[in-house]
C-alpha cells in the first residue's frame, strides 16, 4: 500500500471542468491527463476512447454521464480534477462536484459561445461561490469568435471576464496564442502540442496586443488600491504584481480570467494548466467549511488543517465490480484506513476500509488522505451522497446537498421472477449513486415506477440496469411527474374520536391552509431540515389548547397526507398549514390520535382549497438555420410553448428560446430533425411547475396523461 504523499496544501488544486454539452470538456480533460503524464496516448471522445468516459454508455453516446475524479501532477502541484457532464439531465453530477471543488475551468465553444447549459452551470458555480477561469475552446473551427464569446459571458451570465490571452488568428487561420501577461506568442511545433515554441509578438499583431494588455491591466488593478496608485503615478507594474492581484480577484470571485485554444488540436492546454496553478485557489485559500453540532444545532466551522478533528463529505457514490466507491472530500483532519468514524447525517458508525486514489478507471491504494484532499473509500455501508463523516468524539454535520425533484417517470416490469429480484437490487444500487433518481412501488398495482430528470437520464439508467446487472425488463412510455396544489385558503376544524373497550382516541385540530408566498418558501427552506420549499408548517397555538407534545405528531400527520393529493394522487406542493387551535383529552389523547387528526384535516383542507394539477414547464433553447425558424416557432407554439425570444447567432443560424410543458416535449428530438432536415438541435432544462389548463388536468385525472 502506498503511503499517501502529503502535499504542501498550498500546492493542491481541487478543480472541475464544467460546461455545456459538446463544448469539449472531456477532450480538454484527456489533454490534461496526457500532458501531466497520466496517460501515454490521447483518447478521443469521438472514437469512444476517452479515459474519463469509462462507462459503456459514455463511450457509445460520446457524452459524459458520471463525474470522474482524477488525480494528476503539474509542475510540482497536485491537481484533483473532476470532469463533469454537460447534459442537463445529469445536473446532479455537476452540482455535487461543484460542492466540493475549490475552483473551476469553464469551457466554452468558440463558435457557439455561451450556451444554455453553460448558463446553468455558471449559476450553480455562483451559488457554491466557485472561483473560475474561462477557456474558449475550438478556436480552430470555422465561425469561431473569441471576442463574441467574451461579450456573451458579460451579457448572458453577468460575468466579469478579463482576457489574459488572445488568439493568433481564428478559424482556419488559428495558429497560436498571444499571452498578454508575458507578452509573447506561443505556437506549437508538432501535432501533439508537446513542442511549445515562444516568440516575440509579430509586428502585425503588436498594436492589437498592446491595446488588449492595457485593457487587461486596467481591469486587474480596479480591485487593488496599491496597484491603482502605481498605475496613476505611471510607475512600472511587474508581471508578478499583476498575477498576484489577478489571483486575489479571481479567488474572491470578482473576475474570471479568459484563455483560449483548441483542445482537439492540442493547442493551449499546458498554458491553461500553468494559469490554473497560478490563479485558482488552494484549499487554504477558501473560507472554512460551515456546519453544525448534530447534538444541539450550534454552528461550527472547520478549516483545511490536518491537526483539526476530522470532517469530510461524501459527494458521490459509484458501483463497480469491486464494490461501492464513495468519493470523499476531506475538509479538516485526516481520514485513515482501518479507523472508525461517525456518519453524523445517519447517526451511525462507519469503518474506513481501503482508501484509493482514482486515475479514472485505474486506482492506487493509500493509507490516508488529509485536509483539502479528494479520494475514494471502498466498503462504506451506511453512507450516501451528501453525508458527513467526522470524528466520533467531536461531531459536525456539514450542510447537505439539495437536489431538484424528478420531473419524469416510467413504469418498469421485470420479465421473470429472477429478473424481479435482480431489478430490486439494481435499482437500489443506482438510486444510491444518483440522488435525482427515485424508485417507487405502487402497492395497489404492484408496479415499479422510476423517476428522473429527463428522457436521456432514465434511458441511461435503464440501459445500465440491463447491462451491468443483467436485468430483462419491459419499459413503459415516459410519463410526466405532475404535482397538485391549492389555489385558495381554507380553515378546517377536525375532530378524531374513537371509543373502544378501554381508553379511546381523541384529538381536535383547527388548521388554516393557504397557498405559499415567496416569503413562505424562504421560511420553509430554513425550517425544513432537507431544505424543502414545497411545504411550510406553522405552530400558532396560544394558551396550550394543543399540548406541546402533540404538535409534532399533528405536523407529521399533515406532511404524510400531502404526499398524495386528492385529485389524482400526486404530491401536494406550495401549501402552508397553520395550526391555530384544537383540544385534547387527559386520558384519550395520544400522539397517534393527533397524527390521524392532522392527516384527516389535511385531506379535507386540500379538498376545500380548490385543488389544481400542476405540470413541469421546461426552458427550451433551439438552435436552427434561419430557413427553418418559422416552422420551429410554429411547432413550439402548437406544443403550448410560450416563445421568450429569438436572436441571431451568426452564420445564418438563430436561437429560439421558449417555455414549454414537459408533457409536450416527448419525441421532440425526432420531430426537430424532420422539421430541419437534421440541422437543428435543442437543449432543455426544468424551469418551474405551473398550473395546468383544465383540459390537461382532466386527462391527468382520467389517467390518460
Amino acid at each position: 500500500m502506498a503511503k499517501n504523499k502529503n502535499f504542501d496544501l498550498n500546492k493542491v488544486r481541487n478543480i472541475g471542468i464544467i460546461a455545456h454539452i459538446d463544448a469539449g470538456k472531456t477532450t480538454t480533460t484527456e489533454r490534461v491527463l496526457y500532458y501531466t503524464g497520466m496517460v501515454h496516448r490521447i483518447g478521443e471522445v469521438h472514437d469512444g476512447a476517452a479515459t474519463t468516459d469509462y462507462m459503456e454508455q459514455e463511450r457509445e453516446r460520446g457524452i459524459t454521464i458520471t463525474s470522474a475524479a482524477v488525480t494528476c501532477a503539474w509542475n510540482g502541484y497536485q491537481i484533483n480534477l473532476i470532469d463533469t457532464p454537460g447534459h442537463v439531465d445529469f445536473t446532479a453530477e455537476v452540482q455535487r462536484s461543484l460542492r466540493v471543488l475549490d475552483g473551476g475551468v469553464v469551457v466554452f465553444d468558440g463558435v457557439a459561445g455561451v450556451e444554455p447549459q453553460s448558463e446553468t452551470v455558471w449559476r450553480q458555480a455562483d451559488d457554491y461561490k466557485v472561483p473560475r477561469l474561462c477557456f474558449v475552446n475550438k478556436m480552430d473551427r470555422t465561425g469561431a469568435s473569441f471576442q463574441r464569446t467574451v461579450d456573451m459571458i458579460v451579457e448572458r451570465v453577468n460575468g466579469n471576464p478579463i482576457k489574459i490571452q488572445i488568439p493568433y488568428g481564428e478559424g482556419d487561420d488559428f495558429s497560436g496564442i498571444i499571452d498578454l501577461i508575458d507578452m509573447e506568442l506561443i505556437t506549437y511545433g508538432d501535432d501533439l502540442g508537446t513542442a511549445i515554441e515562444r516568440h516575440p509578438i509579430p509586428e502585425n499583431f503588436r498594436e492589437a496586443a498592446e491595446t488588449e494588455r492595457i485593457a487587461m491591466i486596467e481591469q486587474i488593478i480596479e480591485s487593488d488600491e496599491f496597484l491603482t496608485e502605481k498605475y496613476l503615478m505611471e510607475e512600472e507594474i511587474s508581471d508578478d504584481e499583476l498575477l498576484a492581484a489577478l489571483r486575489s480577484s479571481t479567488i474572491a470571485g470578482i473576475v474570471q480570467p479568459v484563455l483560449c485554444g483548441s483542445a482537439l488540436k492540442n493547442k493551449g492546454v499546458q498554458v491553461m494548466l500553468d494559469r490554473v496553478v497560478q490563479l485558482l485557489p488552494s484549499p487554504l485559500d477558501v473560507p472554512p467549511i460551515k456546519g453544525e453540532d448534530p447534538r444541539d444545532g450550534t454552528p461550527k466551522e472547520r478549516s483545511a488543517d490536518s491537526t483539526q478533528p476530522l470532517s469530510a463529505l461524501v459527494f458521490k457514490l459509484a458501483s463497480d465490480k469491486y464494490g461501492t466507491l464513495s468519493f470523499v472530500r476531506v475538509y479538516s483532519g485526516v481520514l485513515r484506513s482501518g479507523t472508525t468514524v461517525q456518519n453524523s447525517s445517519k447517526g451511525a458508525r462507519e469503518r474506513i476500509g481501503r482508501i484509493v486514489r482514482m486515475f479514472a478507471d485505474r486506482r492506487e491504494d493509500v493509507d490516508e488522505i488529509s485536509a483539502g484532499d479528494i479520494a475514494a473509500v471502498i466498503g462504506l455501508k451506511e453512507s450516501t451522497t451528501g453525508d458527513t463523516l467526522c470524528a466520533p468524539d467531536n461531531p459536525i454535520l456539514l450542510e447537505n446537498i439539495r437536489f431538484p425533484d424528478p420531473v419524469i417517470e416510467v413504469a418498469v416490469e421485470p420479465n421473470s421472477k429472477a429478473d424481479q429480484d435482480k431489478m430490486g437490487f439494481a435499482l437500489r444500487k443506482l438510486a444510491d449513486e444518483d440522488p435525482t433518481f427515485k424508485v417507487e412501488v405502487d402497492d395497489q398495482l404492484g408496479q415499479t415506477k422510476i423517476k428522473g430528470m429527463g428522457e436521456l437520464h432514465l434511458e441511461v439508467l435503464i440501459d445500465r440496469m440491463m447491462r451491468e446487472y443483467g436485468v430483462q425488463a419491459t419499459v413503459g412510455r415516459p410519463r410526466v411527474a405532475y404535482r397538485e396544489t391549492i389555489t385558495r385558503p381554507a380553515r378546517v376544524d377536525t375532530t378524531f374520536k374513537r371509543q373502544t373497550g378501554g381508553s379511546g382516541q381523541y384529538a381536535r385540530v383547527v388548521v388554516e391552509f393557504e397557498p405559499m408566498t415567496e416569503e413562505d418558501r424562504e421560511a420553509a427552506a430554513t425550517a425544513n431540515k432537507d431544505g424543502d420549499t414545497s411545504f411550510l408548517f406553522v405552530d400558532a397555538i396560544k394558551g396550550g389548547s394543543v399540548p406541546r407534545e402533540f404538535i409534532r405528531p399533528t405536523e407529521n400527520g399533515i406532511r404524510e397526507a400531502v404526499q398524495a393529493g386528492v385529485i389524482a394522487g400526486y404530491p401536494v406542493v406550495g401549501i402552508k398549514a397553520k395550526l391555530v387551535d384544537g383540544a385534547s383529552h387527559d386520558v384519550d389523547s395520544s400522539e397517534m390520535s393527533f397524527k390521524v387528526a392532522g392527516s384527516m384535516c389535511a385531506k379535507d383542507g386540500v379538498r376545500q382549497a380548490a385543488p389544481a394539477i400542476m405540470e413541469p414547464t421546461m426552458k427550451v433553447e433551439v438552435v436552427v438555420p434561419d430557413d427553418y425558424t418559422g416552422a420551429v416557432v410554429g411547432d413550439l407554439s402548437s406544443r403550448r410553448g410560450i416563445i421568450q425570444g429569438m436572436e441571431p447567432r451568426g452564420a445564418g443560424v438563430s436561437t429560439i428560446t421558449a417555455n414549454v410543458p414537459l408533457g409536450e416535449m416527448f419525441g421532440y428530438a425526432t420531430n426537430l430533425r424532420n422539421l430541419t432536415q437534421g440541422r437543428g438541435n435543442f437543449t432543455m432544462e426544468f424551469a418551474q411547475y405551473t398550473i395546468a389548463p383544465q383540459s390537461i388536468a382532466d386527462e391527468v385525472i382520467k389517467g390518460t396523461m
